[in-house]
Formats: C-alpha cells, sequence, structure tokens
C-alpha cells in the first residue's frame, strides 16, 4: 500500500481522468487520431521556442467553467483527482495554475508525456526542446497502467475509481474503473457503444461534480448510473 501513493489518505473515492477535451473545452491536439511516429515529426517540425509556444497555447485553450467547483470540492471531500494525458505535463500544469490562479494542490496528480531539451539546447530557444514519452505504447501513454494497481487492491481496500474522457485513448483506462464518464458528441461515445461498454455521459463538469456526490454519499452507486 505504500507504493500506492493515491490511497495515502483513505479516499472513499479516486477520480481518474483526461485533460484535452475532458478538462479543456476544445481538445487541443490531434493527437488521438496519430500513431506516436506521426505525433513526433509532428512536434519536430515545430522551431517556436517552448515558452513562446506555451504562451500561445495559455492564449488559446480554456477550461470547463465548471472543472474549478469540482477541483476544490474534491480538495475539500478527499478525493484524489488523477489527470491522465497523452500530453504534455508543463503545458497542463501551466493551463491549470492559470485557471485556478495558483499551483495545484497535492489531491491533483499529472501523469502525462514530459519535454526535454534537444541536443543540448535552451529549450527556449529556436528548435530546442521535445516530448519525452511516458511509455513505449500507442500514444505515448497508456493510461490503464496508472490506474491497475488500484482497480487490484482487495474488496475492502479498493476505492471508487471513476474516470472521465472522450477519445480512443481513454479506452484502457476506463476498463479498470467503476464508471466511465463520457464525454457527450465525441469518439469515446461511439467506442462504448460499439464493444457494449456501460458509460454515462457529461456534456461539462457541473453533469461530473453532482453524479460523483452521489456516488460518495452512497445515495446511488456506479451501475445505476451507468447505460
Amino acid at each position: 500500500m505504500a507504493t500506492l501513493p493515491y490511497i495515502k489518505t483513505q479516499p472513499k473515492l479516486i477520480f481518474f481522468t483526461d485533460f484535452d477535451g475532458t478538462i479543456t473545452v476544445d481538445d487541443s491536439e490531434c493527437r488521438r487520431d496519430l500513431v506516436t511516429d506521426a505525433f513526433r515529426e509532428m512536434l519536430g517540425s515545430i522551431k517556436t521556442p517552448y515558452d513562446q509556444c506555451i504562451e500561445t497555447l495559455l492564449k488559446n485553450m480554456k477550461l470547463d467553467p465548471f472543472f474549478e467547483k469540482f477541483y476544490y470540492w474534491a480538495k475539500e471531500n478527499n478525493v484524489p483527482i488523477v489527470i491522465l494525458s497523452s500530453g504534455m505535463k508543463p503545458i497542463i500544469s501551466a493551463l491549470l495554475e492559470r485557471f485556478l490562479g495558483h499551483t495545484p494542490a497535492e489531491h491533483l496528480t499529472i501523469v502525462s508525456n514530459d519535454v526535454t531539451s534537444r541536443d543540448g539546447k535552451d529549450i527556449n530557444s529556436e528548435g530546442g526542446w521535445q516530448i519525452t514519452y511516458h511509455d513505449e505504447s500507442h500514444f505515448g501513454h497508456d493510461k490503464s497502467l496508472e490506474i491497475k494497481p488500484y482497480a487490484a487492491l482487495p474488496e475492502g481496500q479498493r476505492p471508487i475509481l471513476l474516470y472521465a474522457g472522450d477519445g480512443v485513448s481513454d479506452l484502457s483506462a476506463a476498463a479498470e474503473t467503476n464508471l466511465l464518464f463520457a464525454k457527450q458528441g465525441k469518439d469515446l461515445v461511439t467506442f462504448c457503444e460499439r464493444r457494449g461498454m456501460p458509460y454515462t455521459t457529461f456534456e461539462n463538469w457541473s453533469t461530473i461534480l453532482s453524479t460523483t456526490q452521489d456516488i460518495l454519499s452512497g445515495k446511488v452507486s456506479p451501475s445505476d448510473v451507468a447505460k
């Protein structure tokens, strides 16, 4: 149990979530439909200094306005939030910090790909940065690997595990949890229908918040909510 950081506060529920298109209002990248090599090639063509890329993204990306309320509710109710993203950790951190007005608290963890300097260059120089993938999987990050140790916990030690996402890279993670929140009108709903995977849809994080509150209080169970 000491090796599983998200249960150190003995939460009754852990909330895992995608970032792009799930916490953000619009999916910021076409990565979901690209294999890793193609994505790496696309990023390799970006010569803009990293700090300028960050600033451009901050100007053009927006977060779901209801996520902030969920974030503070989770903090007050001992619900760890774990962001599992095929994006880049520094960008996610910068967006959350600007949106919240402060560095995210310890109850929120980001597990994602990262950024390093290229060929010893200054990361903020032209062509000076590159993406470092979290693992060798198809999307550069197999999100299910982060959830499996918690799903494998014995009855009585295993918290309720929830997941929110919108695309195909979320399927493996969703299969490890008690309930999937699939973004309305997005690819994940289609994939769930094809595979017969239980899910519930959400339009924004106000739906996720109210449903998660009901699950945590025992008013409903994950199986009650799933289609």
